[in-house]
């Protein structure tokens, strides 16, 4: 097996699981697993979180949600963040007892068709200006009338991630204002992993935390103490020294200024290490952080291992371990932790690390 591995720490999951659960106050959690669990293994993730309590989940679509039915059984709820693409899903939604979010009337019309008895989301735009219905009032009339249940009221924050910024305030308030449209039993839910720490008291009847049960601090300035699940590793292949002046991979954009031992590794782009860290990014081994020098190539990768050596066999961590942090990693390169986890490709295996728990 080609040793590009993604560690999945589950004790790590647990630990997370129980911050996230400690600032939700009295609301129930919907744990967020769609892509593939952030990239994780929903075959990993899932069971773990059912294990120790969970019974909310949330992936994207439906043929996700009927997977994700087919992993869990029958003693969860799991609802669909996207809702409806056309008649065949919610047709999946009816054979595996699933609850899409629901915008638009076309979707009450397919769930209608296909004789749909369980429950929807109504979800609102609060200033995303991405999903959501305006036509909230005529929605909830429309489901009533087709006999359709109603789960909750839902809608998104787009600045979460910046707790001062007004629009977080601004959407709690609009979303306020929209929920008192409808019966007052009516269950709500606001607040992804970010919107924890930027509207604490917003946590409502649901929260729906996705990025901080993986790991990665949703807010850099104000961590929560949490631990990243995935440690993305790979294999020293081969060390080699080269002379002072000795070009280094594709374009030789990287030459030697000295005379340098270096490490070839088994992962490169096409598992999900960022070409971006070309001459900009670390490995980490046993405490030591060694320098990515040259293009990061399809399948390769070289390391600086002139002060810290490193033998063939050896695994080094590109984030998850005890120095890099995905969210650390991915400001380097000026994008999101979402991007890097996400981004490892079905080719790295992910190996379950289990601890007691």
């Amino acid at each position: 097996m080609r040793p590009a591995i993604a560690l999945i720490h589950l004790d790590r999951l647990r630990d997370n699981f129980e911050i996230v659960t400690s600032h939700a106050g009295h609301a129930n959690i919907i744990s967020v697993v769609k892509s593939n669990a952030y990239g994780h293994g929903l075959h990993i993730i899932a069971p773990e979180l059912h294990r120790i309590g969970c019974r909310n989940f949330a992936v994207t679509e439906a043929s996700e949600g009927a997977r994700l039915r087919d992993i869990l059984g029958p003693d969860c709820d799991i609802t669909l963040l996207s809702g409806l693409f056309d008649s065949h899903d919610a047709e999946l939604c009816g054979t595996f007892r699933l609850s899409p979010v629901v915008t638009e009337q076309l979707h009450i019309q397919w769930l209608r068709d296909n004789r749909f008895n369980g429950s929807v989301w109504l979800k609102v735009d609060t200033g995303m200006q991405r999903l959501g219905t305006t036509e909230l009032k005529s929605l909830h009339a429309a489901s009533q009338a087709s006999g359709i249940g109603i789960a909750g009221i839902m809608s998104h924050l787009a600045c979460a991630d910046t707790p001062e910024h007004p629009l977080n305030r601004s959407q709690a308030d609009a979303f306020s204002h929209l929920c008192s449209e409808l019966p007052s039993a009516t269950a709500a839910s606001l607040l992804n992993s970010a919107g924890l720490i930027a509207l604490p008291d917003q946590t409502l009847d649901f929260v729906r935390p996705g990025l901080a049960l993986y790991g990665a601090e949703p807010v850099i300035a104000e961590p929560l103490g949490l631990k990243p699940v995935m440690e993305f590793t790979a294999q020293v292949m081969q060390v080699r020294d080269i002379e002072a002046g000795t070009p280094v991979s594709y374009g030789a954009t990287f030459t030697a200024n000295k005379n340098m031992r270096i490490a070839l590794i088994c992962t490169g782009y096409a598992d999900g290490l960022p070409v971006s860290l070309s001459n900009n990014g670390f490995a980490e081994h046993d405490g030591a952080l060694l320098p990515i020098i040259g293009r990061v190539c399809m399948d390769y990768c070289l390391l600086d291992c002139t002060e810290h050596p490193l033998q063939t066999g050896q695994r080094v961590s590109f984030w998850g371990g005890d120095i890099l942090k995905p969210e650390q990693v991915a400001a380097r390169i000026n994008t999101i932790p979402y991007t890097l986890m996400t981004g490892v490709s079905d080719r790295v295996h992910r190996e379950v690390v289990t601890n007691p728990g």
